[in-house]
């Protein structure tokens, strides 16, 4: 329980975390030349010093006398080396809290895997503190792969946050590195991929359209089959936003053949949900293929998809019943999710979603509420410099108005011509 050095290494990591000399932590209590030796392992401590030593750092004892945990290099073996069922998550976050800091790249990779499991479960916030200091390590480290990859990550969790402003100079500073650097075609066109993304999103076109065209010009040619897809993917969302449908189709379609379920299961199920998303915007909405395209991904997340997939899967189950007129089944899909506690995804798809319980709101008659609700949706949006996503509201927003009017005349108008209601 009391066994050294660990004790002592522990001891000194808590002290200097906390900006203490020797002297401010021991006061009155203990002498500094015992706590010296305590540190350097020198002596066993007292129960007695253990406890006054930990209220004196604000800890539980069992901080100081847990047992040592196996080193970060030996977790990161273990993490490698493990079957791809096996989650090793809970004993790397551990053993990155132990960790002393003095192994920088393996502190690097330890924090990748970790940020990679926090996406895959959408813990976004979780995600971007460990990004935050995978940024600052590759920077230390000195590595232009690496320093583009944290800042490519880091942009791409920006986004899923709503956060544009800071998203778009990450996105951008990854992509100039990588072409300063001349590094991989992966590295470049990753990074190009989710500038191009955050520039749609803000609404700035002609930078997105420009990006799109050096991505298929110099990058595409010499992409991997699993890249190539995902980034004719990101140049159908600029297609889309355009209203260009022809196109957006041809490049999604073309995205959806390159890629065999057998090659990458989860970039082609993603890839058929981010499709049906794109089919249902179109204008109209090509309702058919997003159903088919649906089915297809639900097919395979409904047996193996996180809970992250599973929420985005039910969310484009609510847009679909919507576009197919199934109102009531629309309405159940949208209340279970939004009332759902640990609601995982991203700002867009949750404003999306909101979105679409303001229509039905406005549908069922509480047209009052369902504005008031869609007009706060898009004041943030604007505010948040997600000018697309802005847009959509306010377009949601006229079109639900304006089918409610209608309604309204028709059944008026048949009021009217009833037998007996004359003048």
């Amino acid at each position: 329980m009391l066994d050294q050095p660990h004790f002592g290494r522990r001891l000194r990591k808590l002290r200097l975390e906390r900006g203490l000399s020797q002297a401010h932590l021991v006061g009155e209590g203990l002498s500094t030349g015992y706590l010296s030796r305590l540190e350097s392992g020198e002596r066993r401590p007292t129960e007695r010093a253990v406890a006054y030593l930990a209220e004196r750092l604000g800890v539980d004892v069992s901080t100081l006398t847990r047992p040592e945990g196996s080193s970060l290099t030996e977790v990161l073996a273990a993490a490698a080396s493990a079957p791809a069922s096996v989650d090793n998550a809970a004993a790397l976050a551990r053993a990155v809290e132990d960790d002393d800091r003095e192994d920088p790249a393996a502190r690097w990779q330890a924090l990748w895997l970790l940020s990679r499991s926090d996406r895959r479960d959408g813990d976004h916030e979780g995600e971007l503190a460990r990004l935050v200091e995978l940024v600052e390590l590759s920077d230390l480290l000195e590595a232009p792969e690496l320093r583009v990859r944290s800042r490519t990550r880091y942009a791409r969790c920006l986004r899923a946050l709503g956060e544009m402003e800071k998203a778009e100079p990450a996105a951008v500073e990854a992509f100039d590195l990588a072409r300063e650097e001349s590094l991989s075609v992966a590295d470049t066109t990753a990074a190009l991929m989710v500038l191009i993304s955050i520039e749609t999103e803000m609404g700035s076109m002609e930078a997105a359209t420009r990006h799109v065209a050096e991505l298929e010009r110099e990058l595409l040619p010499s992409a991997a089959p699993v890249q190539a897809a995902e980034a004719l993917w990101t140049a159908a969302m600029v297609s889309n936003r355009q209203g260009d449908h022809t196109a957006a189709r041809t490049r999604l379609e073309t995205a959806l053949e390159l890629l065999d379920g057998k090659d990458d299961l989860v970039l082609w199920t993603r890839l058929r949900a981010a499709a049906t998303a794109a089919a249902l915007q179109m204008s109209p909405p090509r309702v058919e293929a997003a159903e088919r395209w649906l089915d297809e991904a639900g097919s395979v997340i409904e047996l193996i998809g996180t809970p992250l997939q599973l929420q985005e899967l039910h969310a484009l189950q609510a847009h679909l019943s919507f576009h197919k007129g199934r109102l009531d089944e629309a309405r159940a899909r949208c209340g279970a999710l939004l009332s759902q506690e640990g609601l995982r995804l991203s700002y867009r798809d949750r404003v999306r979603l909101s979105v679409l319980e303001g229509q039905l709101a406005i549908m069922d008659g509480r047209v009052d509420e369902g504005t008031a609700a869609l007009q706060e949706l898009g004041r943030q949006a604007a505010q948040s410099k997600n000018l697309d996503l802005a847009a959509h509201v306010w377009q949601s927003l006229a079109t639900a108005l304006t089918d409610v009017r209608a309604s309204e005349a028709e059944a008026a108008d048949a009021a009217r011509k009833a037998p007996g209601t004359g003048p």
